[in-house]
């Protein structure tokens, strides 16, 4: 293949739109920690140092594809959450139940939040930070007002505090998700252990349904951090 270098805004835009969709495919593939600059520079066909012309770095790389994976899921999730009927309670556990399992069906998406805070905001620029810090909230406001569409009685900030945990929750079940070989025949050997083996959708489910649940009964509705936040869905 020969290179040629991209020099209309158009062809820049198709060359940043070809290394995120090979990304992308890699990470179907495998996961997060296995996704090289060297892999996406052969895949794409491009040398490395063309690549971090359009990205500075695979972190970068990785933040913009997280991004779009939460457009995606809360895209689907508009049309998947379960009817706004009954007690608080119990629409608050069908909530989390809709939410553990629309998650558990999105391996990339939870991948890349478990390696968000340790690896991916890591070696960027605080350009590229405040992007996607910006990217962040916007999600987070979208996510607030479908769970208050569900779940009115929950205030505004418990609702960004839900959304906050429930990602947490996230990021610190996922690696549980596929243990280990070793892991897997220690729990076949010792049945005392099985116990110890997680459950990911369980696990996100749980921790969903008793965080709306301490919320709504607590309904302190207490501002995050220096200030309430911002609870209109953003404008992308």
């Amino acid at each position: 293949m020969t290179f040629q270098r991209a020099r209309t805004d158009e062809q820049r835009d198709q060359r940043r739109r070809q290394i995120l969709d090979t990304a992308a495919a890699m990470l179907a593939e495998m996961p997060v920690g296995k996704v090289s600059l060297n892999e996406l520079s052969r895949r794409t066909g491009l040398a490395k140092a063309n690549v971090l012309r359009y990205f500075e770095s695979r972190e970068a790389i990785l933040l913009q594809l997280l991004d779009a994976e939460l457009t995606q899921w809360i895209t689907a999730l508009e049309d998947s959450l379960p009817p706004a009927e009954g007690t608080p309670r119990a629409r608050g556990d069908r909530l989390a139940q809709a939410l553990a399992e629309s998650a558990t069906g999105r391996p990339v998406l939870c991948d890349l939040i478990s390696a968000q805070a340790g690896v991916l905001e890591h070696n960027v620029s605080t350009d590229v930070a405040v992007r996607h810090k910006h990217a962040t909230l916007r999600h987070f406001q979208s996510l607030v007002h479908l769970i208050r569409r569900h779940l009115p009685e929950l205030g505004t900030q418990d609702a960004f505090r839900f959304v906050g945990l429930l990602t947490l929750t996230v990021a610190a079940a996922w690696p549980y998700h596929q243990p280990p070989k070793a892991l897997l025949d220690a729990y076949t050997a010792e049945p005392t252990l099985a116990g110890l083996q997680a459950d990911f959708t369980d696990v996100v489910r749980q921790s969903a349904e008793i965080t709306l649940s301490g919320l709504l009964a607590r309904a302190e509705d207490a501002p995050l951090g220096p200030g309430p936040l911002d609870a209109r869905p953003a404008q992308a």
